[in-house]
């Protein structure tokens, strides 16, 4: 089984992403409601975060709660939201013992005042870490992502602040909730699921896809590195040939 120590430190991705699937069916295997799925899927998260950071990925980002996981059950939902009050208060302290700075992305305001108020104080004050950048995509949704930085785009031109013929990748780069992020280099997605859920369509233009047949509370850390050693064996070409690379 392999370890940390297998991955080559000279060909990380610098960005990783995970869809983490599967926490409701792996609690259905057991009998037991979704939420108990939830519930056990933040130590995966745990010990994601915590060996992404040891191997020194730069950018983790988490697809935490989509747009469309409104339309689940309401208990589903409001359990979701204290999962993630709770889980954020928990993890400060081992977000700064790793050197971790945490972000977010997506619609906030749409979350519970409580949500978004513990949100914003675990951000502020893991502001000044160095370390990984863990991103967290809540009431994300890209398709919303792109509208808005169309929209927002298309207010400017109106207005004289940017010229049609001056728009390109950078200027739409921008408008976008992840301005603040490189493009995608790895994308994992768990519980073998093979579709990428209106998750960070843009920004994965190039990213290696990885699926996995493991649902998301038993992800561990021989998973990400068979993940990322994947990653490691292809040979990324950004629309070049091999003999253009060599």
């Amino acid at each position: 089984m392999n370890t940390l120590k297998d991955v080559n430190a000279d060909k990380l991705p610098k960005h990783v992403a995970v869809i983490m699937d599967g926490n409701g069916r792996w609690a259905k295997q057991r009998g037991k409601l979704r939420v108990f799925g939830h519930q056990n899927g933040v130590e995966a998260v745990r010990k994601t975060v915590e060996n992404c950071a040891k191997l020194q990925i730069q950018f983790l980002t988490l697809y935490a709660f989509s747009t469309e996981n409104w339309k689940r059950p309401k208990i589903e939902v409001e359990t979701l939201m204290k999962l993630l009050v709770s889980s954020l208060r928990k993890e400060l302290k081992t977000l700064d013992k790793n050197n971790i700075k945490l972000s977010a992305i997506g619609n906030i305001n749409s979350l519970p005042s409580k949500a978004q108020k513990e949100l914003a104080e675990v951000i502020s004050k893991t502001s000044e870490n160095t370390g990984m950048t863990l991103t967290l995509a809540l009431s994300y949704g890209s398709r919303e992502e792109i509208e808005l930085a169309v929209k927002e785009i298309a207010i400017k031109v109106k207005n004289n602040i940017i010229s049609p013929d001056n728009i390109d990748e950078a200027v739409i780069n921008t408008h976008l909730y992840t301005h603040f992020l490189p493009d995608v280099d790895l994308l994992i997605r768990t519980s073998g699921e093979h579709r990428i859920s209106n998750f960070l369509l843009w920004q994965i233009a190039y990213a290696e896809l990885y699926f996995i047949d493991v649902f998301w509370p038993d992800f561990r850390e021989h998973h990400l590195v068979e993940a990322i050693l994947s990653y490691q064996n292809r040979e990324r070409r950004f629309g070049k040939t091999s003999e253009q690379l060599n």
